[in-house]
This record gives C-alpha cells, sequence and structure tokens, in this order.
C-alpha cells in the first residue's frame, strides 16, 4: 500500500497506463521536473508535488496495465494500491487527469474488448465517475494521430460519452502534445472543475 502521502486537503491525480506521459504532464504542470523514462513502470510509488502556501498538490500515480519486464503479480498489486488510494483520497480530489496515448488508445481498447476483458482505461473512467470523482480524459501525443477529430470521437464512443468529442471539450476530453509544452486545453479543463469545487484560489496552479 502506498504510505507517506503528504497532509493536503485538495489534490489533482494523474492516472493510466505506463508510457502515456503521466510524468511529463506533470512537469509541464508543475514546472518541476520529476522521474521520468523510456521504460515502462519508472514510477512504482506516488510522486506528490505539493505548496507550502496552500494545502494543495499533484500527485502522479504509478502507470497500471501491462509493463514489460514486470512481473503480472506486481502489475496487480500496483493496480490494486491506485484503486485504494483513489477511494481513500476520493473526498480529497479536486480531479482525476485520466492519460492516455491518442495514437494507440483506441486499438489496445479494441484488444481488451474483444477478448471479453474490460480495458483498463475504460474501467478506470467509470471506477472515478462512480467515486463523483471529475475526470478530465487528457489525450496525450495528439501530434503522432491523424484524422484527430475521428480519433477523439471514437474515444468518446469507447467510454460510454456521446459524439462529437468537442461538447465535452471544455471539462472531459483534453487532447494535448505534453512533450511540446501543449497542455492549454488540459489547463482549461482543470479550472472548470476548480471553479466548480469553488477553490479559486488554486486556479494559480493551473494557470499557465
Amino acid at each position: 500500500m502506498f504510505e507517506d502521502r503528504p497532509d493536503c486537503d485538495d489534490e489533482i491525480v494523474l492516472v493510466g497506463r505506463s508510457n502515456v506521459g503521466k510524468s511529463t504532464i506533470m512537469r509541464e504542470l508543475t514546472g518541476h521536473s520529476v522521474p521520468t523514462g523510456q521504460k515502462p513502470g519508472v514510477t512504482r510509488e506516488p510522486n506528490h508535488f505539493d505548496w507550502s502556501s496552500q494545502s494543495f498538490m499533484f500527485t502522479d500515480l504509478p502507470g497500471f496495465g501491462f509493463m514489460s519486464g514486470v512481473e503480472g503479480e506486481h502489475r496487480e498489486t500496483i493496480q490494486t494500491d491506485i484503486v485504494r488510494y483513489i477511494e481513500d483520497n476520493a473526498d480529497s480530489i479536486l480531479a482525476a487527469v485520466l492519460v492516455v496515448d491518442g495514437k494507440s488508445v483506441i486499438d489496445i481498447i479494441d484488444r481488451h474488448s474483444d477478448r471479453g476483458e474490460v480495458p483498463h482505461d475504460v474501467e478506470m473512467y467509470h471506477f472515478l465517475d462512480e467515486l463523483g470523482v471529475p475526470t478530465v480524459v487528457a489525450v496525450n501525443k495528439m501530434d503522432k494521430v491523424d484524422a484527430k477529430d475521428e480519433r477523439l470521437n471514437d474515444l468518446c464512443d469507447r467510454l460510454g460519452l456521446y459524439p462529437p468529442w468537442q461538447q465535452w471539450e471544455d471539462e472531459v476530453i483534453a487532447p494535448i502534445t505534453a512533450k511540446a509544452g501543449r497542455i492549454s486545453s488540459l489547463r482549461t479543463a482543470l479550472q472548470a472543475h476548480i471553479r466548480a469545487a469553488k477553490r479559486d484560489e488554486l486556479l494559480q496552479f493551473v494557470t499557465d
């Protein structure tokens, strides 16, 4: 079980498969470097970044799902710990950012669905929804995607959201390219959730 969570009243969590760019997004949001790497599973414990001036932090949770070179039992333990962390701290989570790889997410979801399995990304999205945690789906690496509108509409369909994706743009679907620093749509969505929680004093942390 993850330990040593800073004592903060509010947080924004980043969740998603390994190697989808969560740590890069964390760096863009905080302006500080966090551990990143090409090898899936670099992040094994939550990375917290908190501000002493406010009881608020960003948390980059470990990646879930398949990780090359990581045993299945350990992957399952990590996923269980992620679920427990979110359940235990749901009341403090202002928003969750579910990060997916825009280029591969549809193929991954369909591959699992074809096997009769519930895809991890879809399962996590609905889990967060059931807990009442406002969720932004950050569709990363969009610079590598052709037919962007079609891809985003397909993702909405897989998540149970009615296309077109643009109707979810302000709060739910955020196409980004974190490596190039293009995350303005994510910032806009997070600002909307912070305002909805009446925590406008925290807007400074999601403003470029």
